[in-house]
């Protein structure tokens, strides 16, 4: 096979493995929730962001009323996530912007999501795809490890590994691809000491092969 079709097989597997494509409705697919919950969920486990999103939604509920509030204040409500100070400044100067150079409504582009301070290529392509049904790449650090250990790529970079995978997977995939193989270095694929055994695309995968073979 292909890497082509290897990675799509893989992709298909993991989806079969998973129980299917769909999963539960992300942040009510609004792109400013997921943008906000996406800059807080940096450095932070799932478990401590989403309830962090609701409490911040919870006393700000658009972009516009968080424009207003004083980032002390977000601070001590977004907390204990990572760098909650960072944060909550990051967050108050994205919801001013968005409402100065945006008229307050997220854009649908990549290269205006870009052009907001703190988004990067990974943020930008996860409000595109969950909050606009653009098919994208998002390709964080489990999702640029996997890629590689499995030989569907070789590269050095996320950005690299975005690229690459736009060119390997049926554009149908891409959005999907990322919730699959976070899941997959969540629970197996972890970046020490990962589950081969336990993995149901080894046998698609080169160190999983190479370490049955052992």
């Amino acid at each position: 096979m292909t890497q082509s079709e290897t990675a799509t097989r893989a992709i298909e597997e993991l989806a079969r493995f998973w129980g299917g494509f769909e999963f539960a409705d992300f942040n009510k697919r609004d792109p400013w929730r997921i943008l906000v919950s996406a800059i807080i969920s940096h450095r932070t486990q799932d478990n401590v962001t989403y309830p962090a999103t609701e409490r911040l939604f919870s006393k700000w509920p658009d972009v516009r009323s968080l424009s207003l509030a004083d980032p002390d204040e977000v601070a001590n409500v977004i907390f204990p996530a990572g760098f909650y100070k960072t944060k909550s400044q990051r967050l108050v100067q994205m919801a001013i912007f968005i409402v100065s150079q945006y008229d307050g409504k997220v854009p649908d582009s990549l290269d205006k999501l870009l052009c907001i301070k703190g988004v990067g290529r990974k943020t930008a392509n996860l409000v595109l795809s969950l909050g606009y049904d653009i098919p994208s790449v998002v390709v964080d650090t489990h999702v640029h490890r996997i890629s590689n250990r499995t030989g569907w790529v070789r590269t050095q970079t996320p950005e690299e590994t975005e690229f690459e995978l736009m060119e390997l997977l049926p554009r149908k995939y891409w959005t999907k691809s990322n919730e699959l193989l976070v899941r997959l270095g969540q629970n197996i694929c972890k970046p020490i000491v990962p589950k081969c055994e336990q993995c149901p695309i080894c046998p698609m995968c080169v160190t999983g092969s190479s370490v049955k073979k052992k």
